[in-house]
């Protein structure tokens, strides 16, 4: 626990390739930093696949309602949920979508953000102002990258677990 910054706020999502170090972002934007915690430590984002995967662009997850790999899963309609909590309002601020930055996916409604989420590829600046930055990846990027593409992939990646490093 000691090797993170602030451990209450440090998720680590454990891929098939290694860890995924992510630090949230409070300060910023309260409301989806708390949700994605409450969802982690009930365990819903554990072998949920990553459902939305564009080279170049962002790797998205997060539906825990359909992405579950041990619970129901169905890959035509993974994406198109999300928890059973009520809509998480947006938190929009001036911190650019930059590489490995976390946003809040949403539909058409901005706010709609519930339980799904992506990490950015690479800098997508035409996404500033539009969807919620709320964390960063501070160490194992190199794991994001190897996720396989596809919108959905053939083969998905999913996340073994997530937790919240506070709990560790």
């Amino acid at each position: 626990m000691s090797d993170y910054k602030d451990p209450e706020n440090t998720l680590i999502v454990a891929l098939t390739g290694g860890d995924v170090v992510i630090e949230l972002l409070p300060d910023v934007a309260p409301l989806h930093c708390a949700r994605i915690k409450e969802l982690a430590r009930a365990g819903k984002y554990d072998n949920v696949v990553f459902h939305r995967v564009i080279d170049g662009f962002m790797a998205q997850t997060g539906d825990v309602a359909n992405g579950n790999t041990e619970n129901g899963f169905n890959i035509s309609r993974a994406g198109t949920g999300g928890s059973d909590l009520a809509n998480v309002p947006a938190e929009f601020s001036k911190l650019p979508h930059d590489r490995g930055t976390l946003g809040a996916a949403r539909s058409q409604n901005p706010d709609s953000a519930n339980s799904q989420f992506f990490i950015n590829f690479s800098d997508n600046h035409f996404l500033n102002g539009q969807y919620t930055v709320y964390g960063r990846v501070v160490s194992g990027m190199e794991h994001v990258d190897a996720i396989k593409r596809g919108e959905p992939p053939v083969d998905p990646d999913k996340m073994l677990s997530m937790k919240v490093a506070a709990d560790l």
